[in-house]
């Protein structure tokens, strides 16, 4: 593939960000997806942008993590972000989307674009000419094995997992009930359901006992010998089945935790709490929250069936597994996302180590924008360290082998000066936060980001 402009690879949140950034600032650009013609055993549809595991972009609260890097791509003009607001759902103070609505509106955005041809290919090999690789956690066996070889390194990959979708109007609303956490005011944007405490260790002890499905031969060995399967989940999604195993209250402190909930029945603090989020705009189907698993689907339903609420549930969508591959990008990105054997190759989403919708969406806002300026012969763009994007990018070019892992957003990223320290964690956040959008603004007038 020698052609002139852009090659895009891969047709998820970071691939459309950085097609239509690059496209909207004059780049014609390709951008090759390889489904239908090649599954990713994890889709479930043909469209760009289609998010596989939660409908949920995170924390909308400016003084979270995630609230912070949403804040500032909607200050940088994100296009996906855009369409998430557009495609919202309610769901108390996180931007929840219809899944559906939601790619519906990037596909047909990127399909019209007059500077974008969507290649249904797969791409098996690393593009000769100039090109943003953003092939994703599902990056092919053949276009994983050329990168790691581009790169001089084996790849790496972890398993993740996707949650249940359950059909609202199997859900029993004599036991389950509406609220969001310490909102005692308002209807509710989540549907709970109670547990006291036998329910609960009952759940747990069936939970671990289920059966689940077998890995598959290719996410424990690629016959390659180029891409080490280490076998390993990661931290961040861990299926609720192996998140049980780690203690008898571990679930009850983790995502089925009752705090800032009380059950209408009893007027008490539940033991635990299953919570239901809204996945489409009907409001017909249900995500439950937190239970990415791996086990069997009549396990899934048999064990499920034992929530209190969810006697008779029936599932739209059982959870699953998948293989997700990334690279080691301190040894491989400059924080401008280029590659450092060559200018003109970049890499994006989740494939270099950012976790999360948001994530993603930044990684490429930037190769987006920076590829364009390359092509064009313009300084390229690091964001400022100060803003959660500026850090997040320099924690996964910077970070050293033994600290090198997936991440996402969060406070913990931000450079501080003692001068600027606060014991209160929640004034340290507001600080952090008028502290990006004072800089990020700065830095947005100063460079000229939209011209």
């Amino acid at each position: 593939m020698k052609e002139n402009g852009l090659i895009v690879v891969g047709g998820g949140l970071a691939g459309c960000e950085a097609a239509w950034q690059a496209a909207q600032r004059g780049v014609r650009v390709r951008l090759y997806e390889m489904r239908p013609l090649v599954n990713t055993g994890a889709h479930v549809t043909d469209r760009l942008a289609e998010l596989v595991c939660s409908n949920s972009f995170g924390s909308n609260q400016v003084d979270r993590g995630t609230g912070l890097l949403l804040n500032e791509l909607r200050m940088l003009g994100s296009f996906l972000i855009r369409c998430a607001d557009e495609a919202a759902l309610p769901a108390g103070r996180a931007l929840a989307v219809d899944r559906d609505k939601f790619s519906q509106r990037v596909t047909k955005a990127i399909l019209e674009h007059p500077n974008i041809t969507v290649i249904r290919e797969e791409v098996k090999s690393i593009p000769e000419a100039p090109a943003i690789i953003a092939s994703g956690p599902l990056t092919s066996e053949s276009l994983s094995a050329s990168i790691a070889t581009f790169l001089g390194q084996a790849n790496l990959f972890f398993y993740d997992a996707i949650s249940p979708i359950v059909e609202a109007d199997t859900i029993n609303m004599s036991i389950a009930f509406r609220a969001s956490r310490y909102d005692q005011e308002s209807n509710g944007d989540y549907i709970n359901c109670p547990m006291n405490q036998d329910e609960y260790e009952y759940f747990v002890n069936e939970l671990i006992k289920a059966e689940r499905i077998p890995l598959r031969p290719f996410e424990e060995k690629i016959e390659s010998g180029v891409i080490s399967g280490k076998g390993q989940f990661f931290e961040a999604c861990l299926p609720i089945e192996v998140l049980a195993q780690r203690g008898k209250d571990a679930l009850a402190y983790g995502p089925l935790r009752p705090v800032g909930l009380r059950d209408p029945r009893t007027g008490k603090r539940p033991y635990a709490v299953v919570q239901l989020r809204q996945d489409n705009l009907a409001g017909t189907l249900y995500n439950m929250v937190g239970f990415q698993t791996n086990l069997t689907f009549p396990e899934q339903k048999r064990v499920f069936r034992l929530i209190p609420g969810l006697e008779y549930a029936e599932f739209s969508r059982y959870g699953q597994m998948h293989r997700n591959t990334y690279i080691f990008s301190p040894q491989s990105l400059k924080p401008t996302l280029q590659t450092m054997r060559r200018p003109d190759l970049f890499m994006a989403g989740q494939i270099i180590g950012v976790e999360g919708y948001a994530g993603n969406i930044a990684s490429g806002w930037l190769a987006g924008v920076n590829a364009a300026r390359f092509l064009q012969g313009r300084l390229l763009f690091k964001l400022p360290r100060e803003t959660m994007i500026g850090s997040l990018i320099y924690y996964i070019t910077h970070a050293s082998e033994k600290d090198f892992q997936p991440m996402k957003s969060n406070f913990g990223l931000l450079p501080y000066s003692e001068d600027e320290w606060l014991r209160n964690k929640k004034q340290r956040h507001l600080y952090f936060v008028q502290r990006s959008k004072e800089i990020l603004g700065r830095w947005i007038e100063e460079f000229n980001v939209f011209d």
